[in-house]
């Protein structure tokens, strides 16, 4: 019988290896891109600047090797079920979130830990306002490498910010860089919360709070303290917790089951909802796309300040 401990291939032992940018930021790229080569009407997000920042070893691999490929992906689902589902919702719905905020008068953009996120170049209307990138200096400098070889230049839109969030002061650095706290603001953390020390994810969000404009968002997902600390008892979680302990990007921050709202408005934020794999499952996989199961471990959050 097959082992599922650690899903150990060829792609993973590409992602695995010395680098001066992060695993998981290439890992979720990949995801993205999987998304997209698939029908037009199955697409739950739809990203098609993705395949830059693949490693062309993995794109090689993949491409000389099929067969092996689809064993791979088939045996990570199998490891970790339903995961890429609930990532690939999770980028389609921080994507409908930020169009809706366009539409409703938003003036700037703030992604934190914005890792390979490519929305401040593909959704339409967010180069008329200011968005600030806010990652550690070795991944960022990978990430505008690549932007300069799509588009020859880096957009004077985005506004990219280098910042060790758990050794540097986060609303300093970001004031620094032009952020305006009178105007709307939305500030994204996808795929970012759980790898923070509880300390400074407290300071994040009370800087959001305090100095943010009336009718600002935030927006980020979760999981439960249980995956954190590797006590779930599902086997995914437990699983989930060793593979990025192994990648070298342990989870570190976790909420409470049944706490998301209490969590927020201790730390000054209101009208929250709280969005379960059972709802954006309902939400995006219809039709075609019906039978591909969620990982119920991944939540996400958003709220207002008021």
């Amino acid at each position: 019988m097959e082992t599922l401990n650690k899903p150990e291939n060829e792609i993973s032992k590409i992602l695995m290896k010395k680098r001066p940018n992060s695993n998981t930021a290439e890992g979720i790229a990949l995801h993205r891109l999987r998304e997209l080569v698939r029908p037009e009407s199955e697409r739950i997000c739809y990203d098609p600047y993705a395949i830059y920042f693949i490693n062309p070893e993995i794109l090689e691999f993949i491409r000389n090797n099929p067969d092996k490929a689809r064993a791979e992906t088939e045996r990570y689902d199998r490891f970790l079920p339903g995961a890429v589902n609930s990532i690939v919702a999770r980028v389609r719905y921080f994507d409908d979130f930020v169009k809706k905020s366009i539409d409703e008068g938003l003036e700037q953009l703030i992604i934190l830990g914005a890792g390979y996120d490519t929305r401040a170049y593909r959704i339409e209307g967010l180069k008329k306002l200011k968005v600030f990138e806010l990652d550690h200096q070795d991944t960022q400098s990978v990430k505008t490498g690549k932007i300069r070889k799509i588009f020859n230049s880096l957009p004077d839109h985005v506004v990219y910010v280098p910042i060790d969030l758990a050794i540097e002061d986060f609303g300093q650095k970001l004031q620094d860089a032009g952020y305006d706290q009178s105007k709307k603001a939305l500030f994204l953390m996808e795929g970012l919360l759980y790898y923070l020390p509880p300390k400074f994810v407290d300071e994040i969000l009370f800087f959001i709070s305090m100095k943010s404009s009336k009718g600002s968002y935030i927006l980020f997902d979760y999981f439960p303290e249980s995956v954190i600390d590797g006590s779930c008892e599902l086997e995914v979680g437990r699983n989930l917790h060793n593979h990025l302990v192994e990648m070298g990007e342990p989870l570190q921050f976790g909420i409470k089951e049944g706490t998301i709202e209490d969590f927020l408005v201790e730390r000054g934020f209101s009208r929250i909802q709280n969005v379960t794999a059972e709802e954006y499952k309902k939400m995006y996989f219809r039709g075609a796309n019906k039978d591909r199961g969620v990982c119920s471990l991944y939540s996400f959050a958003h709220a207002m300040i008021e």
